[in-house]
């Protein structure tokens, strides 16, 4: 069997996994890049693609590989309790840590290092290999009258999210909405319920700390890291 090459890697504004939408597609204010590794740097490889409005990502959970695996995994929304069959789920602990994400195409870009896809919604950690690039095709990939499973019952859930104006300025106008719709869809384990505990993650250049309970989440302090 042919071993899977890493074609190129993507970058985004989460460099742990702590913060990152929980799906792709959930926020589509953040945008990410796509730099392809020197052997796939062809431009040949690209003709075409701009006549699409999303793509599919094939990437590895480089943070997830293990030498065994579990028939049965504990989904975060669940509250980490209930066990479902890893099949059933998208869980990064699998046989094979192969992730899937449907990704919106904003365009492409000329840098030294070739060019770059630019995509947005990515639910991808920065430097996330990635095996494959294909088209996302409406008439064949969407299933309008699909069903979610036990997943449906958490569709939606959001929190209302305070954050001072003082420390929303901190943060770059062009990523403030997409932080706040991160916020909002609670970046914390479902099994900790905790009122007073500080939880804090990093955001591209800053260090958010926020506390939540009864359904609001507080932010409390923004730090810069560079």
């Amino acid at each position: 069997m042919a071993e899977l090459k890493v074609i190129a890697k993507i970058h985004t504004d989460f460099p742990t996994k702590f913060g990152i939408p929980r799906q792709s597609g959930l926020e589509n204010k953040l945008l990410a890049e796509i730099v392809f590794e020197p052997e796939y740097r062809n431009d040949e490889a690209l003709r075409g693609i701009d006549g699409f409005s999303h793509l599919w990502l094939i990437w590895n959970f480089s943070l997830a590989e293990r030498d065994n695996w579990s028939p049965t995994v504990r989904p975060p929304r669940l509250g980490g309790n209930k066990r479902m069959g890893v099949f059933a789920t998208r869980s990064p602990f699998r046989p094979n840590p192969i992730g899937l994400s449907s990704v919106k195409f904003e365009g492409l870009k000329k840098t030294k290092d070739g060019t770059v896809i630019i995509v947005s919604g990515a639910d991808l950690m920065d430097g996330t290999p990635i095996y494959d690039i294909k088209p996302y095709l409406a008439f064949t990939d969407s299933h309008p009258d699909a069903s979610g499973g036990f997943a449906d019952k958490e569709f939606g859930y959001k929190l209302e999210v305070k954050f001072p104006q003082e420390l929303l300025e901190k943060i770059a106008e062009d990523k403030r909405e997409g932080l706040l719709n991160l916020l909002s869809q609670d970046p914390r384990p479902s099994y900790i319920e905790d009122a007073e505990r500080i939880y804090g993650f990093t955001f591209s250049e800053w260090e958010i700390k926020f506390r939540v309970a009864d359904g609001i989440l507080d932010v409390i302090d923004v730090q810069n890291n560079k």
